[in-house]
């Protein structure tokens, strides 16, 4: 009997990491100018880093392996040891950066708001007394699009209320906009808007443009010079880094327009969930969906053994993530397998799940 599963194309929805770069991609790495990066020497990165500090409108840009160290080294240039950081719920430079804010800057990290999102008034009543007793509130950091609430969008007009209250009060504002080209896709609103009210601005090429490696942070050309020393002392310096660079151009070229197709198929495969019966969280801005389902063990053994991959992110709560190696008739066949899964676990026709 021929083996099915052999033949079985695996189908990956735990996160827009997991994507490979396109062909054009390779060929334009492997064609990339390349000089030693630490020299600051390297065409290709120096193209991307001019490119994506004047998309944001920013001074200057640093490139760096990975979203972590550039939300990391905005924090580090930006604070000072003992400082107060405030931060969403469920923020992803206090929840999935490995206790770095503590580790490399000292901070503390306050969280305020409900679902990773606040107004200005949720600023002010977090700030500290000015007295010697409590440490001094420094830094304003939002996440946009927000991984936890399912790529949920920031609001503009909310960021214009933290920014006021934030300068108001002479605080740095830092932007992780690990997934901002989502965020700018799926509203038309540009990236310098978005990017305007930050003092810093970190944005990742690895997750929906599907470059192999690496993110950019933008500031102040005094900012990203202090950055670029702590770089280094990181260990994120790298040599001919071009190869890495040109991936992210070819990114920027031909990866951002196309993230509405993201977006409409999480939207298609929302709706094919509460088709089957399983409960949406909510209609998804981006390129997230999550969906409640209390046995998630049996639900990922039973997926996985159709060669379809979906996380947890929460308690009974699975994460399914759309990207540049998921079309339209991958999201259908996903739906198919997650019904013959129900039925497996169920032992009858798909029904609520909750």
């Amino acid at each position: 009997m021929p083996d099915i599963l052999a033949d079985m194309k695996t189908l990956d929805l735990r996160s827009d990491t997991v994507t490979r770069p396109t062909p054009p991609m390779r060929e334009a790495m492997a064609r990339a100018e390349v000089g030693d990066d630490v020299y600051g020497e390297d065409p290709s990165v120096n193209l991307l880093q001019e490119r994506i500090a004047r998309m944001l409108g920013k001074e200057a840009a640093l490139f760096v392996p990975s979203g972590t160290m550039a939300n990391q080294l905005a924090l580090r240039a930006q604070t000072q040891h003992g400082d107060v950081i405030l931060a969403g719920e469920h923020a992803h430079v206090l929840q999935y950066e490995s206790g770095g804010a503590a580790a490399l800057s000292g901070v503390q990290i306050k969280t305020l708001g409900v679902g990773g999102f606040f107004d200005g008034p949720d600023v002010r009543a977090a700030l500290h007394p000015r007295d010697h007793h409590y440490a001094p509130v420094t830094l304003v950091a939002v996440e946009n699009t927000h991984t936890v609430s399912g790529g949920q969008i920031f609001p503009l007009e909310r960021i214009r209320s933290v920014a006021e209250v934030a300068r108001e009060c002479g605080l740095r504002l830092h932007l992780d906009g690990a997934r901002l080209w989502n965020a700018v896709v799926a509203t038309g609103i540009p990236a310098a808007t978005w990017a305007e009210p930050f003092d810093s601005v970190s944005c990742c090429l690895s997750k929906g443009l599907g470059a192999p490696v690496g993110s950019v942070v933008s500031a102040s050309a005094e900012t990203i010079e202090r950055m670029h020393r702590f770089r280094k002392m990181l260990g994120g310096g790298m040599r001919q880094a071009g190869v890495l660079a040109a991936a992210g151009l070819y990114a920027l070229d031909h990866h951002v327009t196309r993230l509405a197709d993201d977006h409409a198929h999480a939207r298609r495969l929302s709706a094919g969930l509460r088709e089957l019966g399983l409960k949406v969280r909510s209609e998804p801005d981006t390129n997230m969906v999550l969906f409640g389902f209390d046995d998630v063990r049996g639900f990922l053994r039973a997926t996985r053994s159709r060669k379809l991959l979906i996380d947890p992110i929460a308690r009974g709560i699975l994460r399914a993530v759309t990207h540049l190696d998921v079309d339209a008739a991958d999201v259908e066949d996903a739906l198919a397998r997650i019904a013959e899964s129900l039925i497996e676990l169920r032992g009858s026709a798909p029904r609520d799940a909750r």
